[in-house]
């Protein structure tokens, strides 16, 4: 299975409306484990620059079965796509001042492994307690016992949730879509 390519007639996701309480909400005190191994605070960092965070239900691993109907879940199928959308797009968003994180309910040594596999020169974060995820009622899903993330991406400035993609499809034209946003919203 190539994780990197999108399977034709995946269903399109909806906007639910599950994020709409997002878009100016402050940004939780909740320490997340970093795939560098330090711990990291999302309201900290985007004191002093922009902060994207793209969510995302989990990375497949080579080998491993993505769980079962999968590719009909709406909105599930695409994180690698995704994080390497970012990936390809990391140094325009940095010259945008922006710094980019992607976030799962994943454990951070499962992230780990997609970090390197991918060569992502951003660190994936674990919110494996979901402490995150409750504290901004962040929309999920549960598959095969797993509470997972929705795929939406946010971007926060001084603390403060500034602009939300919800639903993002499709995921890998995510990055552009936020690009869009940051060189647009530096020009006011």
């Amino acid at each position: 299975m190539d994780f990197q390519r999108l399977p034709d007639n995946l269903p399109i996701p909806i906007d639910d409306g599950s994020s709409d309480h997002l878009l100016g909400l402050h940004v939780p005190s909740v320490v997340l484990r970093s795939t560098d191994g330090s711990d990291i605070r999302l309201d900290e960092i985007s004191l002093n620059e922009k902060v994207v965070v793209y969510c995302y239900p989990m990375t497949g691993r080579p080998g491993t079965p993505l769980p079962d109907g999968w590719d009909a879940i709406p909105g599930a199928r695409g994180c690698t796509p995704q994080s390497c959308s970012f990936r390809d797009h990391n140094a325009e968003l940095a010259r945008l001042g922006a710094s980019v994180f992607g976030l799962s309910t994943q454990a951070t040594d499962y992230q780990q492994e997609a970090v390197n596999r991918l060569h992502l020169p951003f660190n994936l974060l674990s919110d494996e307690g979901l402490l995150f995820t409750k504290a901004l009622m962040l929309p999920t899903f549960e598959v095969e016992g797993q509470v997972l993330l929705k795929r939406l991406t946010f971007v926060i400035i001084r603390g403060v949730i500034e602009k939300v993609f919800y639903p993002v499809f499709p995921p890998d034209g995510n990055a552009i879509e936020v690009l869009g946003w940051l060189a647009n919203h530096d020009k006011h």
